[in-house]
């Protein structure tokens, strides 16, 4: 069973996801919780399938005191690089929490300070703490449905599916078609022996 982390109430856990990817933005989500939340399914997002996300999402949007969204997207990344923008995007979801957290709890190891609150970075932390497993879900969900918006834009990319991840397929297609205004220019987007024309 995934705990708090702090004993104070305002603790906000933040994660991203898609820091990995070769297209899309970076998502992050920031959750702070109430005192007497329980749900013995929220878990590390992802441990879970995509129906359970989805079916977990609106009942944690319904149930935080408080959630932020945002998304750094790739021309911002391919300015700042992936980490910085991670870090950017955590700090926009807190900037939307209608209530100052008391202290931060940050899933992996590095974080940049957010106005001088106390944070703690927790390494897999998303399977272990309740407002970062929330947190997981709601950056994973929003990005997903995101990636899907855009698939219909550029179905040859298939990113319905792979979500814009390094797959074989989405490199096949990158070979292919070339890169598009989605994908992170910055990134490696073949191996190494394979050319690409930007």
């Amino acid at each position: 069973m995934l705990h708090p982390f702090y004993t104070n109430w305002q603790e906000a856990g933040t994660d991203e996801a898609g820091r990995g990817c070769l297209a899309g933005p970076v998502t992050a989500a920031a959750v702070i919780l109430p005192e007497d939340f329980v749900n013995d399914n929220l878990n590390d997002s992802k441990v879970l399938t995509a129906i359970k996300r989805n079916f977990l999402r609106p009942i944690i949007e319904s149930s935080a005191t408080t959630f932020g969204i945002a998304q750094v997207f790739p021309e911002e990344i391919d300015r700042i690089n992936i980490l910085n923008a991670s870090f950017l995007a955590m700090h926009r979801a807190l900037d939307q929490l209608t209530i100052a957290p008391e202290s931060i709890i940050v899933d992996g190891n590095r974080f940049n300070p957010y106005q001088n609150i106390p944070h703690c970075c927790i390494i897999k932390g998303d399977g272990k703490y309740l407002s970062i497993a929330a947190a997981s879900i709601l950056a994973k969900t929003y990005r997903d449905a995101y990636m899907e918006q855009i698939h219909l834009e550029y179905p040859m990319y298939n990113w319905k599916r792979n979500k814009g991840y390094p797959t074989a397929g989405h490199r096949e297609a990158i070979r292919k078609y070339g890169l598009t205004k989605y994908h992170r220019k910055s990134f490696r987007q073949l191996p190494a022996p394979l050319k690409l024309a930007i």
